[in-house]
């Protein structure tokens, strides 16, 4: 496929942030689809401190043309200081799936 596709994570700290985050960026073609996945436990080390809190992961798909885009929508949207924004390449896909993606983040044509 010639359109790179990336698999991006991030976590909120609650359902409402997960459904607002994730409709903005779906309705806004930054993602094609966007996983709300299930509560999880989270430690880290925050300030020198370490932390725990129940989070709730995003599981995004997007094309690599709206990633910064997207990057800044997340950070704008998002409550945390430094919010967690990892990108993975994804390597193989249905075609069809992955066709789907690259179709779903394409920014309109001024035609």
């Amino acid at each position: 496929m010639e359109h790179q596709i990336l698999a991006v994570v991030t976590n909120v700290p609650d359902q409402a942030t997960a459904q607002r985050i994730a409709r903005h960026l779906v309705e806004q073609k930054l993602a094609a689809c966007v996983n709300i996945l299930p509560a999880v436990h989270s430690l880290y080390r925050w300030d020198g401190e370490l932390e725990e809190a129940t989070e709730i992961p995003l599981l995004i798909k997007t094309s690599a043309a709206r990633y910064d885009e997207l990057q800044a929508a997340i950070q704008a949207l998002h409550p945390y200081e430094v919010p967690e924004l990892i990108a993975m390449p994804v390597t193989a896909g249905l075609p069809a799936y992955l066709g789907w993606v690259v179709q779903e983040t394409a920014k309109e044509s001024h035609v």
